[in-house]
């Protein structure tokens, strides 16, 4: 469980991915508590410069990093256009630039960057000793065992996804060997009710209208998929060291409830708040004490109904293959998502149907080998994400 010792009342901060959503949320709960964070770095892919620009002036970040290095060059034009001739931050370009300042030993570092690529940055944060706010759930599911090995105090992780950080508020309840299994809440995506068959057939415009949350593309076809609760399944396991056979998904279609946790004594502690990611955010930021004001709360004057459903398997097998996935070795939970990034952009540019997704995780993950986690290194976990993603394509390419 984290631990709730209270924290200073000011803290640096990183931000990676600061242009996405997850950044840009970050930056607006920064902006209401100036007098709880200054910012010290912040980090894009380099889709829009213009706008990492503008957050770095509006911040007074000290470095700015761009994964792309063809758009270094325009990230500095729009910082000096941004700064109208005042001082500008150190800029950073390439791969490594997230990686880079997320080990410069800020306070928190923030990882909201998309895709596995986030596991560099989530390891040089704790190995610097900073508190990592985690939004990138791949860094943790390719690289678990590595994640683990580099955690140097029981609270220096703290969730940023809506259910786990429900969840790291729920355990607050009780003690580990209290809680009987975690209850992660799907909100069931735009395919809720719908047949086996008709998923499978699903089209793009159909996967990207999810009737709760505005995200992402692939955030958004992994939720439709489910997937993404496959992945947030990993993500708990290795978070609350809790066995992936006591952790349970429920249908929740009103997404206020993020998750629960059931104890052993029968009580269910839930964690219930509108649909609203600066919540969870303002959390990871602040762990463990709450800033005032972050959100709206729940409307209790207004009638209201919630709803819970099991999940259908057979629609939905993705967090299946995720159960098995940790059963199998350290390294096929990597394949799963590596092979699923494949899938989902193939299935995005018109590659491959919306059946294809889960379809080719599973026959990817059926043809690993895999590497047990006292012996996970780097390497192991690059080499397996590469062999997935090229056994995706060769299958994908197949159809």
């Amino acid at each position: 469980m984290p631990d709730s010792t209270p924290r200073s009342t000011s803290r640096t901060v990183t931000i990676l991915g600061s242009t996405g959503s997850i950044g840009t949320q970050a930056i607006d709960v920064v902006r209401r508590h100036p007098d709880r964070f200054r910012v010290d770095a912040l980090s894009a892919g380099g889709g829009d410069v213009d706008l990492l620009a503008r957050q770095a002036v509006e911040t007074g970040a000290r470095a700015v990093g761009v994964a792309d290095p063809a758009r270094a060059d325009a990230l500095v034009a729009a910082l000096a256009a941004a700064s109208a001739g005042g001082d500008v931050p150190e800029v950073l370009a390439g791969p490594d630039a997230a990686a880079d300042l997320a080990g410069r030993g800020s306070d928190v570092v923030l990882n909201g960057v998309t895709g596995s690529v986030g596991l560099g940055p989530t390891l040089a944060a704790l190995r610097a000793g900073s508190t990592l706010a985690l939004a990138n759930k791949e860094s943790l599911v390719a690289g678990g065992a590595l994640v683990r090995a580099a955690q140097q105090r029981p609270d220096q992780i703290v969730p940023v996804d809506s259910e786990h950080s429900a969840i790291a508020q729920c355990l607050r309840s009780g003690t580990r060997a209290e809680v009987r299994r975690l209850i992660l809440t799907a909100s069931g995506g735009p395919f809720r009710g719908w047949d086996a068959d008709a998923v499978k057939s699903a089209t793009v415009d159909q996967a990207l209208a999810h009737p709760t949350w505005a995200m992402g593309p692939v955030v958004t076809v992994n939720s439709a998929s489910l997937m993404n609760k496959g992945l947030e399944l990993i993500e708990a396991h290795l978070l609350f060291d809790v066995p992936a056979d006591d952790i349970t998904v429920v249908v929740h279609p009103q997404s206020v409830v993020h998750s629960m946790v059931e104890f052993v004594d029968g009580s269910t502690i839930a964690q219930a708040s509108p649909p609203d990611m600066r919540l969870p955010i303002a959390l990871g930021l602040s762990w463990p004490d709450r800033l005032d004001p972050v959100t709206p709360p729940c409307d209790w004057s207004a009638a209201t109904s919630w709803t819970f459903e099991p999940l259908d398997d057979a629609a939905f097998p993705a967090v299946g293959l995720a159960r098995a996935a940790v059963a199998a070795s350290a390294t096929h939970p990597a394949v799963y998502n590596a092979a699923n990034e494949e899938a989902v952009a193939a299935f995005l540019s018109g590659r491959a149907g919306f059946g294809d997704i889960v379809a080719t995780v599973d026959r990817v993950l059926a043809a690993h080998d895999g590497t047990p986690a006292d012996a996970v290194t780097l390497d192991h976990v690059a080499d397996a994400e590469a062999w997935a993603r090229a056994r995706a394509n060769e299958l994908l390419d197949r159809r």
